[in-house]
């Protein structure tokens, strides 16, 4: 299991890769109840998006790996697919991020991610290519997958898991709690996103050295 890294949940965030463990904390800037912080990205079909575009919507940002397992389980499973039909039926924009970095596991060019997006027939508003890392460490993204709520008024309302099955069979999906679900069902409802933070599980994001 040494070329994937898995989350062990903990009050810190610990990766361990090939029996050495590292600590990586999200970003500073990044809090539930404050602003997301804004950024300008390149998607794969060439345009440039810019997260206050998008203010008066919400926005759903989920880090991707293709390659990693436990992103695999969720698009394997539809259950990726269908969280992204329920938040675009509902209004929201869904950013699929990539941030691996040339030469590491997941990196795709504008090409190949739009291959992979018709292989896992998945209908984000767009993936967003970050091979430097630049939005993945703004954001403090961890893992694959990592999800990010953002709300109508560009409030971050929830980040961590897509859910509370933290193992690897396909099956488990359908028993978890879903927690970007809930999340868009409060915000919508005028509610109180809890939980509003959870720890994220999955590989590590594969982050330019």
């Amino acid at each position: 299991m040494s070329r994937f890294a898995w989350l062990i949940p903990t009050t810190a965030a610990l990766l361990v890769t090939g029996g050495v463990a590292s600590t990586i904390k999200a970003s500073a800037t990044v809090r539930v109840g404050s602003p997301a912080p804004d950024f300008t990205a390149k998607t794969s079909t060439g345009q440039t998006v810019r997260l206050s575009d998008h203010k008066g919507k919400l926005v759903i940002l989920e880090w991707t790996n293709h390659e990693c397992p436990f992103v695999v389980k969720h698009y394997r499973s539809g259950n990726m697919q269908k969280l992204q039909q329920e938040a675009q039926a509902k209004g929201a924009v869904w950013f699929s991020v990539v941030s691996s970095a040339p030469g590491q596991q997941g990196f795709v060019n504008a090409e190949q991610a739009n291959a992979v997006l018709k292989q896992n027939k998945a209908t984000p508003t767009a993936v967003l290519l970050d091979p430097e890392g630049t939005l993945g460490r703004l954001y403090g993204a961890r893992t694959t997958p990592h999800m990010f709520v953002i709300d109508k008024a560009g409030q971050l309302q929830y980040m961590g898991a897509i859910d509370d099955a933290l193992s690897l069979p396909d099956r488990d999906v359908t028993k978890a709690n879903n927690f970007v679900r809930t999340a868009m069902q409060q915000i919508m409802a005028g509610q109180k996103v809890n939980p509003s933070t959870t720890q994220p599980y999955g590989c590590s994001v594969k982050y330019k050295n």
